[in-house]
């Protein structure tokens, strides 16, 4: 990411490609697999956010096939973040470069606090990501 991109916290995940692959039902999100390409591989990612989710939200795979999914709010600024390294790691689009693992501990960078993290569960083809 350049500097530029930095300066401007000008985040790489996009949101997913289809915009109806994921719903709100109550505290969980619901993600359709299968409408979601962006997460059929290691280091894949979404950004969701707008409509009934309550914040915005990082969904992303790590090395092993595991899915993740943090607050999309850095703690120092407010910025987006990205996943790095493979989804190990996710970092801020911002200057400060934070840095989290996937579990949403602080590991580096200017940010002082963890993020949250919320429980997911692959299901099948449906993930579904608890927002309590």
């Amino acid at each position: 990411m350049g500097i530029f991109s930095r300066i401007f916290g000008i985040c790489q995940t996009k949101p997913p490609a289809e915009p109806g692959c994921w719903t709100v039902n109550g505290q969980s999100l619901e993600i359709d697999l299968a409408q979601a390409p962006e997460l059929a591989r290691p280091g894949g990612a979404v950004r969701l956010e707008g409509g009934a989710l309550p914040e915005r939200v990082l969904v992303f795979v790590d090395d092993n096939g595991q899915f993740h999914a943090l607050s999309n709010r850095c703690t120092h600024g407010g910025r987006r973040l990205d996943p790095v390294d493979g989804g190990a790691k996710v970092q801020c689009c911002s200057v400060g470069k934070s840095t989290f693992d996937a579990q949403g501990h602080l590991l580096g960078g200017s940010a002082k606090k963890d993020v949250k993290r919320f429980a997911v569960n692959n299901d099948g083809g449906k993930l579904t990501v608890e927002l309590s």
